[in-house]
């Protein structure tokens, strides 16, 4: 059963971040209300993923506010759904996928049984009911090496969402899949974020694949964030603003978008960084 639903799922004030001495991003103002699908974007080094260990309580704040499901990061851990940059599978790992899944319910017992039979037909049913969601059942069952790329991260989503989180964080799921399977699992996130009312927060390189589903858009740059609807977030303005240097938005007639410019300082290197 879900605990309840709290108006914002992610709430920053003022939030910073030192690392090793150096500034990751500072003055970050951030409100992401429950049910929406949120991408969070910027440049390599720009601080993606030290926001989401931030959210989770493995990254401590040095300055402001950081409210997560109406508590402090780290204390509704067991309310999200975590799925980490990309890792491959080994080809001859014989695992199946429906095993991978299982993990995300009963990985912190492993080595212990489940108590009781009714618990366990209950562990068994809700690992189908999400191995379904996700649209796997053709092979989940299956040894997890053996599977496509895009089939295994249907199969890693399955198993964030198997303990019916309210928030789910995606860390770069798309990447290194080709374009018709960065668009499948796109529709895909979309639609268990609304049809199962689940926030969702994906750090993602190229927003094209998921831009027709976002809510909204935080980006990250070295003057802090902008966050609102991708069409008032990813403007030449308010990127040049956040760099402090040029940058121009160029809409492709295919409706894709591409950021270039030069922000600075190195941690920002690439000369042209297309999303």
């Amino acid at each position: 059963m879900r605990t309840a639903v709290h108006a914002d799922a992610l709430s920053a004030r003022d939030a910073s971040v030192r690392l090793g001495g150096r500034v990751v991003w500072e003055h970050l103002d951030v409100a992401i209300a429950s049910g929406e699908f949120v991408a969070v974007l910027g440049p390599n080094g720009a601080g993606k993923s030290t926001l989401v260990n931030a959210v989770l309580g493995l990254v401590s704040l040095s300055a402001g506010t950081l409210s997560v499901l109406g508590g402090r990061p780290g204390e509704r851990n067991a309310e999200i759904g975590y799925l980490p940059q990309r890792r491959s599978f080994d080809p001859a790992l014989r695992v199946r996928g429906v095993d991978v899944v299982r993990l995300g319910l009963d990985g912190d017992r492993w080595g212990l049984p489940w108590p009781g039979r009714a618990r366990r037909a209950e562990a068994q049913r809700r690992v189908e009911e999400v191995v379904h969601l996700v649209g796997a059942d053709a092979y989940a069952e299956r040894p997890v090496g053996e599977v496509s790329g895009g089939e295994q991260q249907r199969i890693l989503i399955a198993q964030a969402l198997v303990r019916r989180p309210q928030l789910l964080l995606l860390d770069e799921p798309l990447d290194s899949l080709d374009l018709p399977n960065q668009s499948s699992v796109a529709a895909l996130v979309s639609r268990i974020c609304h049809d199962e009312g689940v926030t969702v927060v994906m750090v993602a390189h190229d927003v094209n694949p998921i831009l027709p589903y976002l809510d909204h858009v935080v980006y990250l740059g070295r003057g802090g964030a902008v966050c609102g609807a991708p069409a008032d977030v990813i403007t030449s303005e308010k990127l040049t603003r956040l760099f402090s240097t040029p940058i121009e938005v160029l809409h492709a007639s295919d409706g894709r978008l591409v950021v270039v410019g030069q922000p600075e300082p190195p941690a920002y290197h690439a000369h042209r960084h297309q999303h």
